[in-house]
């Protein structure tokens, strides 16, 4: 009965806006006609990455809650553990509008948002606010004008260390202008440096492009070891357009969903091969199945969105629930048990 309310309201949505549509499945959280199962738990599930015990290894990626206006029933909405943001030091309203794509035909969105949100101060307030119950992280940006962009993260951090269990060092999106340039190695290493002097005992993530050659990988793979990142998340969305249907595939800005699977999967098990630093693979993931791929190909954890635009808030509950069923067919006793066993594959 209410997989089917989900349905209908599903529909409803992808008939107006997307960007208002996502604005709307936001307040709709905070009904009490919306019906949340609270983290999905079992032996099997239970996750360990970067000193953080997880219920399950299922997360909401950022960008889903910009301006963390929704924690307290993404917390029960399944997930065992959420990202919110990104955050930039002062508020920014982004590209112009419109900014947010669907591909229905492709399973996929196409966004150019620019790092819109309410600034640090607003959305730190917020978490500050939030009664955690599943570790809760914090999407770290900076804003376009920025006369010091690697200071911007730093900035961020410190604002927002006492009331976060992790922080992603974002340089990934492809819609600030001459922000994945600082995914080089000297820059990169500099940026992580200031990041790491404020994060007090936040373990801090480093999320990369899926639009990088293998030379690209190795360098990231052993700057974020040299500073110590606590894990990777492989990957944001990509500029590729290769194979997509939609009368929307022409659009600027990242593509994310379906086609992006096989993609950032290969990224993340080239990413697995070499490093051991802990991985998180997003990217695509729809089903329990892809979930499971992930795992296998290297990931620790998984996270999604795009996926929820199709499948309904409930996917996150569905996927955790399908990964325990796959684990125990193959005889995993674990998650963990089950990483990196299919790399070989992918590569």
């Amino acid at each position: 009965m209410r997989r089917g309310i989900e349905k209908l309201g599903l529909v409803a949505l992808r008939r107006i806006d997307p960007e208002l549509a996502h604005g709307l499945a936001l307040k709709a959280l905070h009904s009490p006609l919306v019906a949340l199962p609270g983290p999905v738990k079992s032996a099997r599930l239970t996750t360990r990455i970067a000193g953080m015990t997880l219920a399950n290894p299922v997360g909401l990626a950022a960008g889903f809650d910009k301006n963390a206006t929704a924690i307290r029933p993404l917390i029960r909405a399944g997930f065992g553990f959420i990202e919110v943001g990104a955050a930039t030091p002062l508020p920014q309203s982004g590209n112009t509008k419109p900014r947010l794509f669907r591909l229905t035909e492709d399973a996929a969105a196409i966004n150019r948002f620019g790092f819109n949100n309410d600034g640090a101060d607003a959305i730190v307030a917020r978490l500050a606010r939030a009664h955690r119950t599943i570790p809760v992280g914090l999407n770290l940006g900076a804003n376009k004008d920025s006369a010091n962009r690697a200071e911007d993260f730093a900035r961020v951090l410190q604002a927002a260390r006492d009331h976060i269990d992790f922080a992603t060092v974002n340089v990934s999106s492809p819609n600030t202008e001459k922000l994945r340039d600082l995914q080089g190695p000297m820059a990169l290493a500099a940026l992580l440096d200031g990041v790491m002097q404020v994060r007090g005992s936040v373990p801090v993530f480093l999320k990369i492009a899926p639009d990088l050659t293998d030379q690209d990988l190795a360098d990231i793979a052993k700057v974020a070891e040299d500073a110590r990142v606590a894990a990777i998340i492989a990957t944001n969305t990509t500029l590729d357009r290769i194979g997509l249907r939609s009368i929307h595939a022409g659009e600027a800005g990242g593509l994310s969903g379906a086609p992006l699977f096989e993609k950032s999967t290969r990224t993340l098990a080239k990413l697995h091969s070499l490093t051991d630093i802990p991985l998180i693979g997003v990217g695509g993931i729809g089903s329990a199945r892809d979930a499971y791929s992930k795992i296998r190909a290297g990931a620790s954890a998984v996270q999604l969105y795009t996926g929820l635009v199709y499948g309904g808030l409930s996917l996150a509950a569905r996927i955790a629930q399908g990964l325990d069923v796959l684990l125990q067919q193959d005889g995993f006793g674990s998650v963990a048990d089950a990483v990196g066993t299919n790399t070989k594959d992918w590569l």
